[in-house]
């Protein structure tokens, strides 16, 4: 079995190069810009949910399967709008806090991806075999929740496409990392 000191320079050299990946996806290429459009009366909406406390809201409010049946409730569902909204505390935005849990999360991902490479490879593995369980392992923790979001909450498929290419770009760097320091 691999030893977990081996494993600390491809986990720390895939959390550098996922994160500037990331950077260069978001910040150069500005790939996502297209996911985020403008409300038609901004200032309006943002009137409306002034003083909205920071959470999860959903739209049409109906938790109970039971009000689906009320007249009311179906009008208010054909009528629209129908979303999921998530409503954050106000404040300018800050960077620093978003990369670093950004970083965080990217270090527990790889983390986990080094558990199960460790837990199911062999120390002399070749090359290809390392890129197969920690690319597939990590595109899963990267991507594969968004289908998910598009299915259940609406988020546009588009989106989720695209967020499908980003994790698997990190997934490849990730893999591509702990093939290339696996040890032998």
């Amino acid at each position: 079995m691999v030893e977990w000191s081996a494993l600390l320079l491809p986990i720390a050299l895939s959390v550098v190069l996922v994160f500037l990946s990331s950077s260069v996806i978001h910040m150069v290429l500005q790939t996502h810009n297209p996911d985020y459009k403008k409300l038609p009366d901004e200032s309006a909406t943002r009137a409306a949910l002034s003083g909205i406390a920071p959470g999860q809201y959903i739209v049409p409010h109906c938790l109970d399967p039971k009000g689906l049946d009320d007249p009311e409730m179906a009008a208010r569902f054909e009528d629209g709008p129908v979303g999921v909204l998530w409503i954050k505390p106000n404040g300018q935005m800050k960077l620093g806090p978003f990369l670093g849990k950004w970083v965080a999360f990217t270090f527990v991902i790889s983390g986990l991806v080094a558990y199960l490479a460790r837990a199911t490879l062999a120390p002399d593995a070749a090359y290809l075999e390392v890129f197969q369980v920690v690319g597939a392992s990590a595109w899963l923790a990267y991507s594969w929740s968004g289908p998910a979001d598009s299915i259940w909450k609406g988020k546009p498929w588009s989106c989720t496409f695209r967020d499908l290419f980003d994790g698997l770009v990190y997934a490849a760097l990730t893999a591509g990392a702990f093939a290339w320091l696996w040890p032998n």
